[in-house]
């Protein structure tokens, strides 16, 4: 059955308002786990889009193709992130796996059969694209202001807070972390090795990294 098809049937479950459902449960009902493999689109840049995503497993990369062919990497997300939330009526970014991903799709409009719960989590979406301006804000500042040294490590810190694990896994290729940051994919390693070898981070091959004093690595994030 295809995916637009099981979107139907599933809203078509709507729950009596009777019923006190969690706006998780109401994501879970009303959405699809589909699986991508490595490097396989989700969606395309200026697509029309009334989806809304959730990592369940694996990690996803947002790409734009600018207009003089660079690529420009908006962002990753990690197992429980929201993503695909726009404010306009198309996705301004493609999105790919970055990894063999578990995904769960979401028709936003149909939310309204849902009462309360459907209002709350359309209330927990609108929220996540706060939070999503925000990094994006956050990020076009680090662009501006901070050294190559600052801006890798700020990117690393900020996979540790949003995987929150001892050991945290790079999915992305040093190119996209390069690409993402306006970097060369030898200035980012070098930083690596850098931050390494000031003893802020400690790696574990090139794909797995730990934070080893978070309050230093915070204060050159925050200067």
């Amino acid at each position: 059955m295809s995916m637009p098809a099981l979107l139907r049937d599933r809203a078509a479950v709507a729950t009596s308002p009777a019923q006190v459902i969690s706006p998780v449960e109401i994501f879970g009902a009303i959405g699809v786990a589909m699986t991508y493999v490595d490097g396989e689109e989700i969606y395309a840049q200026d697509e029309e889009t009334d989806m809304v995503y959730q990592v369940q497993h694996g990690a996803v990369r947002a790409s734009r193709l600018l207009g003089d062919g660079r690529r420009q990497i908006a962002g990753f997300y990690y197992p429980g992130d929201l993503f695909g939330l726009e404010t306009g009526p198309t996705h301004r970014a493609s999105a790919e796996a970055l990894c063999d991903s578990r995904i769960l799709v979401a028709k936003r409009s149909v939310l309204k059969h849902y009462g309360e719960a459907g209002e709350r989590l359309e209330r927990l979406i609108w929220c996540a694209t706060g939070q999503e301006l925000g990094r994006a804000h956050d990020h076009m500042m680090l662009l501006a202001r901070k050294s190559a040294y600052e801006r890798v490590a700020g990117f690393l810190s900020d996979v540790a807070q949003r995987q929150g694990a001892t050991w945290n896994e790079l999915a992305m290729s040093r190119q996209d972390i390069a690409d993402h940051l306006g970097l060369t994919i030898e200035t980012v390693s070098r930083m690596i090795t850098q931050l390494q070898a000031d003893s802020l981070v400690a790696l574990d091959g090139c794909r797995r990294f730990r934070v080893v004093a978070p309050g230093r690595l915070a204060d050159l994030v925050a200067t």
